[in-house]
């Protein structure tokens, strides 16, 4: 049995040219390609790219009611179950979560509405 000790000595002493070259000359006589384990090797060594999974809950958020207050009020009393009081005060309060955790059409048409009454609306 060869010597393995020997053999990675005399590899590491091969100029980068030698070593090129010796690469052809294996995959020639064992009729073989050195670039398929590389690759393989650099997928396997990598992180795998998991695709990026859709929202599909969001939360309406009412960032300004804007100058028509009233008629904002009345599309908050519409989309939830809250009073005459508590709908003012989501009106009138900054950053104000009208509904959570709604699937995305829920959310577009209450964005839509709240729009349309005049309000600065963001779905988070």
């Amino acid at each position: 049995m060869a010597d393995l000790n020997k053999i990675v000595d005399m590899l590491s002493e091969l100029t980068l040219l030698e070593a090129a070259d010796l690469v052809k000359q294996l995959e020639e006589k064992w009729g073989v390609s050195a670039a398929a384990p590389v690759a393989a090797a650099a997928v396997a060594a990598g992180p795998a790219a998991e695709p990026e999974e859709e929202k599909t809950e969001f939360d309406v958020v009412l960032k300004d009611a804007g100058p028509k207050k009233i008629e904002v009020i009345k599309v908050i009393r519409q989309l939830t179950s809250l009073n005459l009081v508590e709908a003012k005060g989501m009106a009138e309060a900054a950053d104000s979560k009208v509904l959570t955790q709604v699937g995305k059409d829920a959310a577009k048409d209450a964005k839509e509405k709240l729009e349309a009454a005049g309000a600065k609306v963001e779905l988070a």
